[in-house]
């Protein structure tokens, strides 16, 4: 197929890029600059601009582009950034493909398991509706923005995907310097579920997904074995060879972080892939325990 790609040289896009011309895809990669190769096209968000002639041809397009939630404290201003990175250029994007022909066959739009809010020990499945949270409220949003490509007969792909794990960047990418150092600890009470999946697999099932054509919709990227944040310490330390006593209070959590603590730190959000799953994706690294192995290049003692 040839992919247009938002967002290729991000954590994500920087992995799926490779990822899919091995396996013989042409890219398209949509930038904010000045295009660099023969490969690259412009698109401007803020001056809500994309260039048909890019996207001419296209057969599937990936959307990943969309500021950090967990970059500092959420100020209002933070929370306004946040939203218009995320709706107006995913509207704008969606508009332009709704008016091409041909049109591309499916279109996969990043959205994230922030949409289920905290369900402490509770299974969440795609049925699960929106949370009325900051995060649920904007991933609700953001996949509501898709609405003109699924109306011109796009078939869209909601992806709410889980904690990203790479030592490249992401949460794992911040954690490891302070872990390696023996700082690492749980958070808050470190009951709370974390829903998590290796890049490896999340570049594999935004594969999957691009040739199923069942799946349209809401799909959960994460792996079949969401772990407590005490768990996640624990299997972290041991892969690491390093304590992991520093435990963060969570009062201590709200100091630094506020709102986002309780949102994104301490909430509660155990996800199940079954979408995925029913539709006949294996996850290679389905436990944790042997997906930091691989990522880390840790074997085993």
């Amino acid at each position: 197929m040839k992919v247009a790609i938002t967002g290729a040289n991000g954590l994500i896009g920087s992995a799926l890029g490779p990822f899919l011309t091995t396996d013989g895809h042409a890219l398209v990669r949509l930038v904010r600059r000045s295009p660099r190769g023969a490969d690259e096209a412009r698109w401007d968000p803020a001056a809500g601009t994309v260039d048909p002639a890019a996207l001419r041809g296209v057969d599937a397009v990936v959307h990943l582009a969309g500021e950090s939630i967990a970059e500092g404290r959420w100020s209002e201003s933070r929370k306004a950034r946040l939203r218009e990175s995320r709706l107006g250029p995913t509207r704008l994007l969606c508009e332009a493909l709704a008016g091409l022909q041909p049109r591309p066959r499916v279109l996969v739009s990043a959205s994230a398991i922030g949409y289920y809010g905290d369900h402490g020990s509770e299974v969440v499945t795609e049925t699960t509706p929106a949370a009325g949270g900051f995060l649920g409220r904007l991933a609700a949003e953001w996949e509501e923005a898709t609405e003109p490509a699924r109306r011109a007969g796009i078939r869209v792909v909601n992806l709410r995907t889980g904690i990203v794990l790479s030592p490249e960047g992401g949460a794992l990418g911040k954690m490891l310097l302070p872990f390696k150092a023996g700082l690492g600890g749980v958070l808050g009470s470190g009951t709370q579920y974390m829903s998590w999946i290796a890049i490896d697999d999340l570049v594999g099932a935004i594969q999957h997904v691009l040739l199923t054509p069942s799946l349209a919709g809401p799909v959960n990227a994460v792996a079949p074995s969401p772990v407590t944040n005490r768990t996640f310490t624990k299997t972290l330390g041991r892969v690491l060879h390093r304590p992991t006593l520093a435990a963060v209070p969570a009062f201590a959590l709200r100091l630094a972080f506020g709102e986002m603590a309780d949102a994104a730190l301490l909430s509660s959000t155990r996800v199940a892939p079954e979408r995925l799953l029913a539709t006949g994706y294996r996850f290679r690294f389905p436990e944790l325990e042997g997906a930091l192995r691989h990522l880390l290049g840790r074997v085993e003692a």
